[in-house]
């Protein structure tokens, strides 16, 4: 690639990793990532508990400093880049009494970053709906938010996060205690917001079969080092043998991916358990 080429790809990167390196209590959580995701493209996120996913997410957040390397976002220094990143957190169980409307939650993702005055009551409302409307949650917009479903709650938060119109929005397992059918729809919600928007959409999450109808790539983690392209190129016995360091099989079945090895230590690893 010419320097030319290079220097236009590194200015079309909405999110840039390199040389990341990240350890905790003594642990090497993250070795050596290297990632580049561009405007509008969906990245999914996979690997086993433990495997650096939610650190990943972390550190693009400004949360946690990496040991070596760097996180530039639009460009950007990640500090300096907040006001460019929406996020939808792991779990959220509000308590049934909790007399906040479906419109206020989302309207919080006005206010995350902003400095000094907030919307007028007109724009801000105009925004609101145009939020809730991107996620089709009009019909229970001013319903208690205690009172909702899982996948309720869920499309919610990523009208949250999508609000403030963000460059990227990051996404830390959105489908956890979901079922099929909700996890299928988050998943064609996030996908089209995404697509029709621009957003680029880094979403983790430990069962991949659910993104595979939206996802450009995948970052699979796994020992703290990561295997980046498309499904094909990384969800393969001898790519991922490579980096779990022992014999793992791809198994495709009715259209779901099973990957699955064995060692003492580690008796099996399968893309649609809890693991």
């Amino acid at each position: 690639m010419s320097s030319l080429n290079a220097e236009l790809e590194r200015e079309d990167a909405v999110l840039e990793l390199s040389g990341l390196r990240v350890r905790l209590g003594g642990r090497a959580v993250l070795q050596d990532i290297d990632l580049r995701v561009r405007p509008g493209e969906f990245v999914g996120v996979i690997g086993a508990n433990g495997a650096g996913k939610t650190t990943l997410l972390k550190v693009i957040l400004g949360l946690v400093r990496p040991d070596e390397g760097q996180v530039r976002i639009a460009g950007r220094d990640v500090r300096d880049a907040r006001s460019l990143v929406g996020y939808v957190p792991q779990s959220f169980s509000p308590d049934p009494d909790l007399p906040l409307r479906a419109r206020d939650l989302v309207a919080l993702g006005l206010d995350g970053a902003r400095w000094g005055f907030s919307l007028g009551g007109r724009q801000r409302r105009g925004r609101i709906d145009e939020a809730l409307s991107w996620v089709d949650a009009e019909r229970y917009a001013d319903q208690p938010i205690g009172r909702l479903s899982g996948g309720e709650l869920q499309r919610l938060l990523v009208a949250q996060a999508l609000i403030a119109q963000p460059r990227m929005v990051l996404l830390d397992e959105p489908l956890a205690n979901l079922d099929l059918r909700s996890q299928d729809d988050v998943v064609d919600l996030v996908g089209r917001v995404a697509h029709e928007r621009g957003v680029t959409v880094v979403l983790v999450t430990h069962d991949m079969n659910p993104l595979l109808p939206v996802m450009d790539r995948i970052l699979y983690l796994a020992r703290g080092q990561a295997a980046l392209g498309t499904v094909d190129e990384v969800v393969r016995g001898d790519v991922l043998s490579q980096l779990y360091g022992h014999h793992v099989d791809v198994v495709r079945v009715h259209g779901r991916i099973l990957v699955v090895g064995g060692t003492d230590s580690e008796s099996l690893t399968c893309s649609t358990c809890d693991g």
